[in-house]
C-alpha cells in the first residue's frame, strides 16, 4: 500500500485534518449589495469572488486547461529546488500538485491544501497509484490554511486568492509558516487586460495583489510575464518581520 506521509512533517500535518472551521469572520472583510459572479463581502475596496459552483474534478482537470494556463511555463518560472517544502494552496483536484511533487523530487515535500474534503480524497487515491510518497494533504478552513509555522520554501496560490473569504487571516498564516526567505507566488488572471474573458470579481490587478499583500506582511519581489492571461506575482516576508 503506497504510504502518503513518510515523512516527520507529513505525519504532523496529517493530524490537523480533522479541524473544522472557526466560523468567524475578519473585521476587514464587510457586506455590501453584490454583482452577480460576487459574494458580496468586500476587502479592501474590491469584491470577493464567490466560489465557482463548477468546482468539481471534470472542470479542474479539463483538457483546455493545458492550453489555457501553460503550466509548464509556471513550472519554469518557479525554478523549484530539489528537496524544497512546498505547499499547493487551494491544491482543488492536484493538478499543480503532481508537477510540483515532481519537481521538488523525493527529497521534497508537496502539501495539497483544500477546504474540500473530496478534492483531498481524489489527490490521496492518485498519489497512491502513482506511488507518490512526497505529498501530503491538508484540510484548511476557510479562514485557516492549517499549515506549519516556519517550514515552508514556496507557497503557490493558483486562481484561489481573489475567492479566500478571508484573506487578510489566510495570507497572514500562509505567512507565519513560510521560512525566513521563502516565497509565496499568486497566481490570478489580469484585471488590466480587457481581453481576458473573466468576469471582473475573478480578475485581480497587480496593483491590488501588491496592496492586499503588503497589508499581510508581504513585500513584492516580482512579476513574471511568462501567462497567456495570468500574472505570476512573487512576494517574500517583509525585512524585520521574518519570524513567524
Amino acid at each position: 500500500m503506497t504510504k502518503l506521509f513518510s515523512a516527520s512533517l507529513l505525519v504532523a500535518v496529517w493530524g490537523l485534518t480533522t479541524l473544522s472551521a472557526s466560523g468567524q469572520e475578519s473585521a476587514a472583510v464587510q457586506k455590501f449589495d453584490s454583482d452577480p459572479a460576487g459574494s458580496g463581502k468586500f476587502y479592501m475596496g474590491r469584491e470577493i469572488a464567490r466560489a465557482r459552483g463548477e468546482r468539481d474534478i471534470v472542470w479542474l482537470e479539463r483538457p483546455e486547461r493545458e492550453r489555457e494556463e501553460q503550466p509548464a511555463a509556471l513550472m519554469a518560472a518557479l525554478q523549484l529546488k530539489s528537496g524544497e517544502i512546498v505547499v499547493d494552496f487551494g491544491a482543488g483536484s492536484g493538478f499543480y500538485t503532481f508537477r510540483l511533487a515532481r519537481a521538488v523530487g523525493a527529497r521534497g515535500t508537496v502539501l495539497a491544501a483544500d477546504i474540500e474534503p473530496k478534492m483531498l480524497a481524489h489527490i490521496r487515491r492518485r498519489a497512491a497509484r502513482e506511488n507518490l510518497t512526497n505529498v501530503g494533504l491538508v484540510q484548511s478552513t476557510a479562514s485557516d490554511p492549517r499549515l506549519p509555522l516556519g517550514r515552508i520554501d514556496l507557497a503557490l496560490l493558483v486562481g484561489v486568492y481573489h475567492q479566500l473569504e478571508f484573506p487578510l487571516d489566510v495570507m497572514r498564516k500562509i505567512r507565519s509558516a513560510l521560512k525566513p526567505g521563502g516565497r509565496l507566488v499568486v497566481v490570478e488572471h489580469r484585471q488590466e487586460d480587457a481581453g481576458v474573458p473573466l468576469e471582473k470579481e475573478r480578475k485581480m490587478s497587480e496593483a491590488q495583489l501588491i496592496t492586499e499583500m503588503s497589508a499581510a506582511g508581504f513585500v513584492h519581489v516580482e512579476t513574471i510575464g511568462a501567462l497567456p492571461s495570468q500574472h505570476i506575482v512573487v512576494f517574500g516576508k517583509t525585512w524585520n518581520q521574518d519570524r513567524p
